[in-house]
């Protein structure tokens, strides 16, 4: 072979493979500020109540039960004495009164698809419960004892095949203390509601060393952090209006998306008939845009608030908003006390089956997660940003097709990562420090 052949065969040879080698870059991963704009539509599915180790414990992969154990977090008394036995499960014979001092699982009792007790899940309770980093007060600080350290078979889960599929978030925190008023209200405004001038017998009492000494809804500097209803329609009929928050006036995401005419919308199970005053199974302290003057009665924002049914016509047919937040209804919320575990999470299935099997899952990214722990133990000692949380551990999973796959995420992230990711996404200016400083999901997320 002459040398001129020889070389006219090795650019061709080499040609092809360096044609190939481009391809093959134009197809590699982009940067999470390149590529979030493929997202043309986030859902955030938001369910009730579990701490991360309380469904998601025995997950190949994620800081579970093992490091629990490991961890030997023996409960103690309020004294800070360890207890022989787990404290008894009251009102509910379903549970030993001799339960071992250590997380069990409640399937051997009660299977996930029925019903336990509900578990104390408060602002100042929860912080009690962590005890300075101990993790040791959860069955003392708690209405239902020692079943604050039950789990979960995961793989039992109806949710387990979708965290196994796409990216199971083992890091992330509720973004404030305590139950579900308060953090579906810092979920959308990353801000702390106000009751200047609370009725007296509202107000919490504090001790010396800041520790609670009577629990209340409002704290003694104002700031209302514990369960309460607003008094903008609708609520519960015969409330008495003096003990409904007053409307708050914080700027919200929803005004952040209005200002900059993009599409969303707040999805409610039970929606169409609590505002019609009918039988329903609406959960009031769970629709956060009803705490908002501008969300009243009568306002153009009030548009924004529709029934889940709604959410399910959309995405059967691909006309989601580009932002969608989801919220089942009692007894479908996996909230203890009013909700089973299984049919819950079978409802869960579906509302993300209705966005995967219709024309909108090309572009679509679903966020499914909690709104806090619901008073079950975490192992995990939360990380301390301000005076408001973070709070407990809780899941998330991240779902669709610029969601890693079979993959599980050891990134810090909190419940406002949710704002951070749609202001990212959107060019919103953040609301305040904490959805600011938040990571918007960038390890969760591949873009190619």
């Amino acid at each position: 072979m002459s040398a001129q052949r020889f070389f006219l065969i090795f650019l061709i040879i080499f040609g092809i493979s360096s044609c190939g080698t481009s391809k093959k870059a134009q197809r590699q991963e982009v940067s999470f500020d390149e590529g979030i704009g493929k997202i043309k539509h986030l859902v955030v599915v938001y369910m009730e109540n579990r701490s991360f180790d309380n469904l998601y414990g025995e997950f190949k992969g994620a800081n579970g039960l093992k490091n629990a154990r490991k961890g030997n977090f023996i409960q103690v008394n309020e004294k800070g004495i360890p207890y022989e036995y787990l404290p008894a499960i009251p009102r509910n014979n379903s549970f030993p009164t001799n339960l071992p001092n250590k997380l069990f699982n409640i399937d051997q009792y009660v299977t996930s698809d029925k019903k336990t007790p509900d578990v104390t899940h408060r602002f100042f309770h929860n912080q009690l419960q962590i005890d300075g980093g101990k993790m040791d007060k959860f069955a003392a600080y708690n209405d239902s004892k020692g079943l604050a350290m039950g789990y979960y078979t995961t793989e039992k889960l109806p949710l387990y095949p979708l965290a196994k599929q796409y990216t199971l978030c083992d890091n992330f925190f509720q973004s404030v203390f305590g139950g579900s008023y308060f953090n579906h209200v810092y979920l959308i405004s990353a801000a702390v509601p106000v009751w200047p001038n609370a009725p007296e017998k509202l107000i919490a009492k504090m001790g010396a060393d800041g520790k609670m000494v009577k629990d209340g809804i409002v704290t003694p500097d104002g700031y209302a952090v514990n369960h309460v209803l607003s008094r903008n329609k609708p609520y519960p009929a015969k409330s008495d209006t003096s003990e409904l928050l007053p409307s708050q006036t914080m700027i919200t995401i929803g005004d952040r998306l209005s200002e900059k005419n993009i599409s969303w919308a707040w999805y409610s199970e039970g929606w169409d008939d609590a505002v019609a005053g009918r039988k329903n199974n609406f959960a009031y302290n769970h629709e956060p845009f009803l705490y908002f003057t501008r969300y009243q009665e009568g306002t153009e924002g009030r548009k924004h608030m529709k029934d889940q049914s709604d959410f399910i016509a959309a995405a059967k047919v691909g006309t989601l908003p580009s932002v969608s937040f989801v919220k089942p209804g009692g007894g479908n919320d996996e909230h203890p006390g009013a909700s089973a575990v299984y049919s819950s999470e079978q409802l869960a299935v579906n509302l993300i089956n209705a966005v995967l099997e219709g024309p909108n899952a090309k572009d679509a990214l679903i966020v499914l997660t909690y709104d806090e722990f619901g008073g079950f133990f975490d192992h995990v000692n939360p990380p301390v940003i301000d005076r408001w949380g973070p709070g407990s551990r809780i899941p998330a999973i991240v779902i669709g097709p610029f969601a890693k796959k079979n993959h599980v995420d050891h990134t810090q992230y909190e419940t406002v990562s949710i704002l951070s990711f749609i202001e990212h996404r959107w060019g919103i200016k953040p609301l305040a420090e904490r959805d600011k400083n938040a990571n918007p999901f960038r390890n969760a997320l591949l873009f190619k």
